[in-house]
């Protein structure tokens, strides 16, 4: 009788294939935002769909919402065993500008051993990790728990209709943890779990001046222009130190203990090499906090995108009607974006002037979210890392946002374990978005390993 392949054996033996079905996935062009890519959003349900049915679940559903749908599946071995919900979204960001792109985004390609495409490292490349890591463990009937999966379409545009799901889901969700792999590690050398996540607040700004764009040699000078009062908004959200300007906007942050900094700032982070990789010859933040504290344990205020007048080739002497902003700030905790929101529309208004009309929109948000560090789910992750990557990983606090984190512990009573495989330089949200071949195969191997670690702890008790 032939001896079972190894777990690394079975990923060794099926790369080709798990790489050119990630490919597949990839060149759906599930973009959430953008109305005219709604077949196509769809189109990446049904094969997340298909792809969880192949690998053996017990059922694997299309859950309709308000917007795009939830894939949901699971499997259960023995519900006297604990279960891992799985999150993830298979949705993307757009791709613009097309023209930046060294390969067509939705035609995926692999250079020096990374896929490049939109949503190969967010999320589609991290998400299919653990279909596969599901097929691994079944094929070597070594499952040692129960899964669920939920993998929603609607990430990239505020989850707006996610909340709505887990409520009326509950019992459907039922788990003893969450894992959710759409986070960065450190480097291939320097693994990391990320235990806290800022929140989000996104704004859109609307200033209007006259009726009608005008002459600006006519009428310059006796009125104002909508784009300079809307730069010097903006120009005054900040102070010279990079500490934000909103009344009310630090009231409720509670700063990190001496030890805690300590901790933080204990990954490797070079900010020389951090400013070549960008190109940058300085940098800039909040003063009194490092590189790592700014990004991950401290608020931010940044214009996404501003626009108004005349943009076209050659010059057109034109004094706008309108000018327009969007305005993302991210939260730290204690910071609820709808109180954030709040506070920016007022103080809009107070320093708007009356020669301007402004319009304040909230677009989205998310709540900020830290994770115990002590739970048997990061000694199970930290387990797994170390196996698999023979270093025992760092505990960060990552920049970004994932509003589900807050919402599976306010609705569920479930903590998350943000166990993302991707890097810095993959680029995600930007032109050439890029996914290692090594962290995807070595993510599939690490996430096998926190389901037996995890399994193993919490039988333990």
């Amino acid at each position: 009788m032939m001896n079972q392949p190894s777990t690394n054996q079975y990923i060794e033996q099926n790369k080709d294939r798990f790489i050119n079905e990630l490919l597949d996935l990839l060149r759906i062009p599930s973009v959430s935002t953008d109305k005219k890519f709604k077949g196509d959003v769809l189109k990446a349900a049904d094969y997340i769909r298909q792809k969880l049915e192949e690998v053996g679940v017990d059922y694997a559903e299309i859950c309709e919402t308000g917007g795009h749908p939830i894939v949901y599946a699971e499997k259960i071995v023995d519900p006297k065993l604990p279960t891992v919900l799985v999150y993830g979204h298979y949705d993307v960001q757009p791709a613009d500008p097309y023209e930046l792109w060294k390969s067509p985004p939705f035609e995926p390609e692999i250079r020096d051993g990374k896929i490049y495409a939109r949503g190969a490292c967010d999320d589609k490349g991290q998400v299919y990790m653990h279909i596969k890591a599901l097929e691994t463990m079944q094929a070597q009937k070594t499952l040692p728990c129960n899964i669920k999966f939920m993998i929603e379409g609607e990430e990239e545009i505020g989850s707006d209709h996610l909340e709505g799901f887990v409520k009326e889901n509950k019992e459907k969700l039922v788990a003893d943890v969450v894992l959710i792999s759409d986070t960065d590690i450190i480097d291939n050398e320097n693994p990391s779990i990320t235990v806290g996540l800022r929140g989000m607040s996104y704004m859109e700004l609307e200033v209007t001046g006259p009726n009608r764009d005008l002459h600006s040699g006519m009428y310059g000078g006796a009125v104002d222009n909508p784009i300079n009062v809307l730069c010097k908004i903006i120009a005054s959200l900040k102070d010279e130190k990079g500490r934000i300007t909103i009344p009310g906007f630090y009231d409720k942050l509670v700063d990190l203990s001496g030890a805690e900094r300590k901790e933080i700032n204990q990954a490797p982070h070079d900010d020389e090499q951090y400013k070549k990789t960008l190109g940058l010859e300085a940098l800039f933040g909040e003063e009194g906090y490092t590189t790592p504290e700014r990004i991950g344990i401290r608020p931010t205020l940044d214009v996404n995108g501003i626009w108004g007048g005349y943009t076209g080739e050659g010059a057109k002497t034109v004094l706008p009607s309108k000018a327009y902003a969007k305005i993302s700030m991210r939260l730290v905790p204690n910071q609820n974006h709808k109180e954030i929101d709040a506070l920016f529309t007022k103080h809009i208004q107070n320093i708007a002037p009356d020669t301007v009309k402004v319009k304040v929109t909230s677009h989205h948000g998310g709540q900020p979210a830290v994770v115990p560090t002590d739970s048997v789910a990061i000694q199970a992750a930290s387990q797994a890392f170390e196996e698999a990557w023979g270093k025992k990983p760092y505990l960060t606090r990552e920049g970004g946002s994932i509003p589900i984190v807050s919402l599976f512990q306010q609705q569920l009573g479930l903590n998350a374990v943000l166990m993302g495989f991707g890097l810095d330089e993959d680029a995600i949200h930007s032109p050439n978005e890029s996914y290692g071949i090594f962290n995807y195969l070595k993510g599939i191997e690490t996430i096998t390993l926190f389901h037996k670690h995890f399994a193993a702890l919490y039988q333990k008790g």
